[in-house]
């Protein structure tokens, strides 16, 4: 059954997911934003087939948030590397990282947690913030559409 695109939807969130809603692409960004860059690396990290592989970092790269430049060892091979679009999606990532370790794992278990490489300490805890600092609840966010100003 072929997908329905979300590309057309007034929502954010239904049009990201359209680009990286499956898992095989937040991982190839997880892996990119922890220094792998070849092919062979993402296949042997994550144990995904070639063909399966091969159609996710091509539609990353369609979607600009990864592109491909010759290896910088001077081999035949070619890296892939995240774009600022790309990069940005770090914070999502650190999002569902939490949400994970704090909802996916009992307490006897060991679980990764995300550290700041200068000091490795954990980093603090994403929250909903308002333009003036408040930290908001869930019920305290809603969906809007602003007004397109004529020209």
């Amino acid at each position: 059954m072929k997908r329905k695109s979300m590309e057309g939807s007034i929502c954010p969130v239904a049009r990201s997911l359209d680009i990286i809603g499956d898992w095989w692409s937040l991982l190839i960004v997880r892996d990119a934003l922890n220094g792998l860059t070849r092919f062979g690396e993402f296949q042997k990290n994550l144990g995904i087939a070639k063909n399966m592989l091969t159609q996710r970092l091509k539609q990353l790269v369609e979607q600009d948030i990864l592109t491909v430049r010759p290896a910088t060892d001077g081999s035949a091979w070619n890296e892939y590397v995240l774009t600022e679009k790309g990069r940005a999606l770090q914070t999502v990532l650190v999002a569902l990282a939490q949400w994970g370790g704090d909802y996916l794992f009992d307490s006897h278990e060991k679980c990764s947690v995300l550290v700041d490489d200068e000091l490795h300490q954990p980093l603090r805890k994403l929250t909903l913030q308002a333009q003036d600092g408040r930290t908001l609840a869930p019920e305290e966010v809603v969906a809007q559409i602003p007004a397109i100003p004529v020209e």
